[in-house]
């Protein structure tokens, strides 16, 4: 019995006792997240503001650590308890799960008198929906094949922005020369993956990235262009601080603002570090395409899918919540402070910075044939059962230099089909 069929029996019998309720006032809305980082706190900040403003209560719940693992133990204890919150960060096929628990409410009154269908894009919706209802409201896009640059870094090195893999070496072997860091990372399992399914696009292209982690297709997960995958990586580990082991992603951003480090692979969350620290896009920092990416777009989607509740005034904070998450105002402060693109199709890109621009630009792009892919390593695109399966094999692999890349392959495959 996997984790979420053992929830489900669980909850079986927690569904007998009764939800929580607020008493009084216009309502209660308790948002369970993890964006607890400088830029993501100052962006979810705009969303408890204008909820306040619109007359009712914002009950935060932030949960640090482990990429959102933390905050999923949490929300599965409340769950179990008969006790969830109205909304939870919940992504990808997280929604399809705790949608199939019964615990998720149907968003039809708002997203119908909004007009989602049309708001939103096709991929974006699909995800949102469980049985052909919204029970969860995105509030963003994530790119994750970035490459994070500090140019004074590199013009010191006598280095150039890399746009291929051999480049990205190049790159990394003149600031090692010129005494910086090549790469900032932090040794977490998901920073770890996230750099994984980088190279892994890079090498394996959108149709091979598909075949190996949305397909889980043993063929492709154990050939020739995989080992290739662990082979770049093993090499890549070797320009990373050795101390690097439980770093957060954004103190190892803080390496490239300060000038201690080159360059940093992360999604574009990280834009959020260096809008905090008052650096500009284009001046102080460039973004990039991670290097044999051009053309492809990894998605990470923050949504929050929303609880069945009982008390009628807390209902209203919902949904209040569920339309402010869309409306434009928010949509740019919000995604101006998280770094990300606004979901809604309809936005005025004039006011983001050359960042979001290009990330808008590439989306589009990548949306109209295979490069439009789910990020692995940020709950898009497989169970979380699965997802654990992979970053076990690969945060093992960057923390033993001799383990092989051919054995390695076959035990990416063989944890994936144990955990299916």
């Amino acid at each position: 019995m996997n984790a979420i069929n053992r929830l489900a029996a669980v909850i079986s019998i927690a569904s007998l006792m009764p939800l929580s309720t607020h008493a009084a006032g216009n309502g209660t809305v308790e948002v369970l997240h993890w964006w607890t980082s400088g830029g993501e706190a100052a962006a979810v900040e705009t969303l408890k503001k204008q909820v306040e403003s619109d007359g009712f209560t914002w009950k935060d719940n932030a949960v640090a650590g482990g990429g959102g693992a933390a905050a999923m133990t949490v929300l599965k204890s409340r769950a179990v308890a008969g006790n969830p919150p109205a909304a939870a960060q919940i992504k990808g096929p997280d929604i399809q799960e705790w949608g199939a628990l019964g615990l998720l409410t149907e968003l039809d009154e708002v997203s119908e008198a909004n007009h989602w269908d049309t708001l939103l894009p096709p991929k974006v919706a699909e995800i949102m929906k469980y049985d052909g209802h919204y029970v969860a409201v995105p509030v963003n896009i994530h790119r994750v094949n970035w490459l994070w640059i500090n140019p004074q870094a590199l013009a010191k090195a006598g280095a150039t922005v890399p746009t291929t893999l051999d480049e990205l070496f190049v790159t990394a072997d003149k600031l090692k020369a010129a005494g910086f860091q090549p790469l900032a990372h932090g040794g977490q399992p998901w920073q770890d993956s996230t750099v994984f399914e980088s190279l892994a696009l890079s090498i394996l292209g959108p149709k091979g990235y598909h075949a190996a982690f949305v397909d889980l297709d043993e063929k492709t997960l154990t050939g020739p262009d995989m080992i290739k995958v662990f082979e770049t990586l093993k090499r890549l580990a070797g320009y990373m601080d050795a101390n690097r082991a439980g770093r957060d992603w954004n103190i190892a951003a803080a390496e490239v603002i300060n000038g201690r480090a080159g360059m940093q692979i992360m999604g574009d969350w990280a834009k959020s570090e260096w809008t905090a620290a008052g650096k500009v896009a284009g001046k102080d920092y460039q973004c990039v395409a991670f290097p044999g990416t051009q053309g492809s777009f990894t998605y990470n989607i923050d949504s929050l899918a929303m609880f069945k509740l009982k008390d009628p005034d807390d209902i209203k904070a919902q949904n209040d919540l569920a339309k402010v998450a869309l409306e434009p105002s928010f949509q740019t402060v919000f995604n101006q402070n998280k770094g990300s693109l606004p979901v809604r199709q309809d936005m005025d890109m004039s006011a983001f910075d050359a960042c979001t621009q290009a990330s808008a630009k590439d989306f589009k792009e990548a949306e109209k044939g295979e490069g439009l892919q789910p990020s692995m390593a940020h709950n898009m695109s497989s169970s979380l059962a699965v997802q654990g399966a992979i970053f076990d094999v690969v945060t093992h692999f960057l923390n033993h230099p001799d383990a092989d890349p051919a054995m390695t392959a076959k035990q990416l495959n063989s944890a994936i089909k144990s955990a299916r």
